[in-house]
């Protein structure tokens, strides 16, 4: 079975998380520059087979788009371009930043390292592929 691999697209960095093969854990992988993205997704798919993108879809609170969703759909445009034969599924990824802090803080990190942002970026994509995979039980 191939993995899901969720994004958590930023305009500087996007936060990168994938599912076991059976799809039933999400693991943090890495944070990537986002003029970086798609070169390094072409890279990992050489090597994993990933049957799904996730990509995070930012929305106010009343559910209309923010500032940022233009740079996503921008984003899942070029990325349906360049890996047409994989799937891209949207989620919406209202509350995961401030889900990923508490849950670094939960975590007992200090506050020097709750305050990286590249890794709240991760943690935040684990969120949203673990979100995807509940939701899609």
């Amino acid at each position: 079975m191939a993995r899901l691999l969720a994004i958590d697209f930023g305009t500087k960095r996007c936060g990168i998380a994938v599912s076991d093969p059976m799809q039933l854990i999400a693991t943090g992988l890495t944070t990537v520059h986002s003029k970086d993205i798609l070169a390094w997704l072409a890279d990992y798919t050489k090597r994993e087979p990933v049957e799904t993108f996730i990509v995070g879809e930012p929305k106010r609170l009343n559910g209309q788009p923010t500032d940022a969703t233009q740079h996503v759909e921008a984003f899942v445009k070029h990325l349906r371009r360049q890996f047409p034969q994989i799937p891209v599924q949207r989620i919406d990824e209202r509350f995961t930043s401030k889900m990923a802090f508490q849950s670094l803080i939960h975590s007992g990190l200090g506050r020097k390292d709750r305050q990286n942002k590249a890794l709240i970026d991760e943690v935040s994509a684990v969120i949203l592929l673990q979100n995807y995979m509940d939701s899609s039980r």
